[in-house]
Parts: C-alpha cells; structure tokens; sequence
C-alpha cells in the first residue's frame, strides 16, 4: 500500500479564468463538482491507496472539509514547497502517489500499471512518459508538449510514484526538472553536453537520464512508459475542460 499527496494550489489565473471564475483550478467545477475531487474519489476508492494528503489553499480544503479521512495541508506557494509541504506528512521512505489536481481523468487501471511495472524494480522514482500514439488514440487532436528519443516520441505524465526522501536529496536537480517540465529544450542543458548531442543525433534514451540522474544525486530514478493516456491528459485550456465534461457527463 502507497500513500498520496495531491497538489491543488494552483490558481485559476490563466485560460481556465474563462470558463470558471473559481479562485483556484483545482475548484472548477465539472457537473457540478470541482475538478480535484474525480482525483480524490480515484485515489479514495482504490485499494491500494492509504493515507491522502492534499496541499491546497483554504478554500479548497474548506470545500473537501466533507471528505473523510483527508489531510489538508497549507499551500505555500511554489510547486517544491508545496510537494515538500505535503510529502513531509509522510514516511520519508515509504513509496508515495503524487498526484496534481487537473487531472479528472485518472482512473485505476492508471494507477495499478505504475505499481504493477514500479513492482518489478528496485528504484526511488518511477515516472510515467506516455507516447504520443497512445495520447493521440486516446484523444485525437490533443496538444501536448513531446520529446522525441530513442524509446519514442514521449509525453510527461501527472502522476509520481516516489519515495520523500529521495525527492528531498534531489534537491537543485528536481527544481530544475519542475521548471523546464513543459519545456523540454531547457531540460536539456540540465541532462548536460554529452546527452545535448546524443539528444541531436536521436540517440538519446531513457535510460540515459536514468543514469544521469543518479550520477548527479544518487538517487534512482526509473522513466516507466504507461499506454495509459489519461495520465497525461491535464485541463489548462478551455478545450482540455470541454473535453474532460465530455467524457465525464453521467
């Protein structure tokens, strides 16, 4: 059994301000329930999910106030200080879901595959890519930001699957990685020259920033590639919304 943490801090500052004037993103509603709680319901429901904490601000708890067995936790303002916020309400080296709250579609095939693939390796981090075929199958016309490589051409998920005290050891490198997230030319200078070029000569692999990850913290981090599309199907435009009631209407 793993415990989770998920980060609804996020304001309702951009495109989404169209649709819902809800203070936070994580409160837009979706017939008639606001976005974050299809993710606690999943992650309430499954079997292998234990302790929830949800990093948010006091609006949004006071909205889930009604949900038991949740720990609400004071938003802090930046997405590392909030995962730290939350993950410190956690066995540092217990295995931790980490979950954002734009993601109502998340289901628990989703989740059983990240575990059932987490289960056969011995590593500190599993996160999840998704490959562009499956994200297209799944929601023709999607936009998403991709990496080409050698295993395919790949987009990040929404979810982590992590131990908090390797995230903590990262330290400098998990800052970087969260501000070039969506970003992926600048995540390059992080990964360094060696893996720039294997990058330009399509050579690049998942393996390879599995090794530099370790080579730079010491911690081991393992890219799992899930056909899972809803992972990585996050709403931060009107159509992302549209979308997501679409699929969710009844």
């Amino acid at each position: 059994m793993v415990n989770a943490v998920v980060l609804a801090g996020a304001p309702n500052d951009g495109k989404l301000a169209e649709c819902d004037d809800a203070k936070y993103e994580a409160l837009i509603e979706i017939h008639g329930k606001p976005m974050v709680s299809y993710v606690l319901d999943i992650l309430r429901s499954h079997s292998e999910i234990g302790k929830i904490v949800v990093v948010c601000p006091k609006e949004v708890s006071e909205r889930l106030k009604a949900v038991p067995e949740l720990i609400a936790v004071e938003e802090r303002g930046g997405l590392l200080e909030n995962l730290k916020a939350g993950l410190s309400q956690l066995d540092p080296d217990k295995l931790a879901l980490i979950a954002t709250a734009d993601i109502p579609l998340l289901t628990h095939e989703a989740i059983d595959d990240l575990l059932k693939q987490a289960a056969t390796h011995n590593a500190d981090i599993y996160y999840p890519v998704v490959k562009r075929e499956a994200c297209e199958a799944r929601f023709p016309g999607i936009k998403r930001t991709y990496l080409a490589i050698r295993d395919g051409t790949l987009t990040g998920g929404n979810i982590v699957l992590a131990k908090p005290a390797a995230l903590f050891d990262a330290g400098r490198f998990l800052e970087q990685a969260i501000a070039t997230r969506k970003k992926p030319w600048m995540m390059a200078q992080v990964l360094g020259l060696r893996l720039i070029f294997k990058f330009l000569v399509g050579r690049l692999s998942i393996q390879d920033v599995e090794l530099r990850l370790e080579a730079l913290t010491g911690i081991r981090g393992m890219g799992v590639i899930s056909d899972y599309a809803e992972i990585a199907f996050d709403v931060d435009k009107p159509k992302d919304l549209e979308l997501a009631k679409k699929i969710l209407d009844g």
